[in-house]
């Protein structure tokens, strides 16, 4: 099922000036926001982007999340973020792999780990909505 083409996407990105340090090197922290362009991408495609999460009456926030970083990335380079669900009966698990676009050499990967919490009564579901298996196609 995780196969879908719907549970998997691709962003390409240059590195801005902003997000490097003086040797123009990415700023670590700055990995997570690659992650996050590429997750809302990943959730648009099978409509469960952020808005649609709020309108849902659930929140999902980050509760768990690691980076590996294989190799810097620079200011100017261009790359490839892929992002995948891997888990999602009880958690939103997707995984990133960064890669150079010239070269396909592999930079960074990481994951995050999301769980949905009731908006209105703030507690945390240990099960996810079915609102989340009914936008992903899948059956409760």
């Amino acid at each position: 099922m995780l196969n879908d083409p719907r549970f998997t996407t691709e962003v390409e990105l240059t590195i801005p000036f902003h997000d490097v340090d003086s040797m123009g090197v990415v700023w670590h922290g700055n990995y997570f926001r690659y992650f996050e362009i590429a997750r809302e991408a990943l959730l648009n495609q099978f409509n469960y982007g952020y808005r649609q999460m709020k309108d849902s009456g659930y929140v999902w926030p980050v509760v768990d999340t690691r980076v590996k970083y294989r190799d810097s990335l620079t200011f100017e380079q261009r790359v490839r973020v892929q992002a995948r669900v891997s888990e999602y009966e009880n958690r939103l698990r997707i995984e990133y792999q960064i890669f150079d676009k010239e070269t396909g050499k592999r930079m960074t990967t990481g994951y995050t780990i999301q769980v949905a919490v009731d908006a209105e009564s703030r507690e945390m579901c240990f099960v996810s909505p079915a609102v989340l298996f009914e936008r992903m196609g899948i059956a409760s």
